[in-house]
């Protein structure tokens, strides 16, 4: 699964990913920064978990605790915010909607 298919994943059925084909054309090169300052935050925090970098995580995770203004925000709450944990390993196939 490539980056992009990631992070634009708006679901699963069985083994498939299922993308979001226009949001991944239009905003598909972007960094996770930029896409957080698109307002597009999940996409931000799937762009920083696919990178396994500690670094863009906590840079992400600042941004998000600044402008929501909640206070305890670290990346295990926002796993669970977004339903979002890891990239999954068993997919497959990809369909693009």
């Amino acid at each position: 699964m490539t980056r992009s298919q990631f992070v634009f994943t708006i679901g699963f059925q069985g083994d498939a990913a299922i993308v979001d084909r226009r949001a991944q054309r239009r905003y598909g090169k972007l960094t996770t920064m930029e896409l957080a300052d698109e307002g597009l935050l999940r996409a931000a925090f799937c762009s920083a978990i696919y990178s396994e970098d500690g670094t863009e995580m906590d840079q992400f995770v600042r941004y998000f605790a600044e402008k929501t203004g909640a206070d305890d925000v670290t990346a295990e709450y926002l796993k669970r915010l977004f339903g979002v944990y890891t990239v999954p390993d068993e997919v497959k196939k990809i369909v693009t909607v």
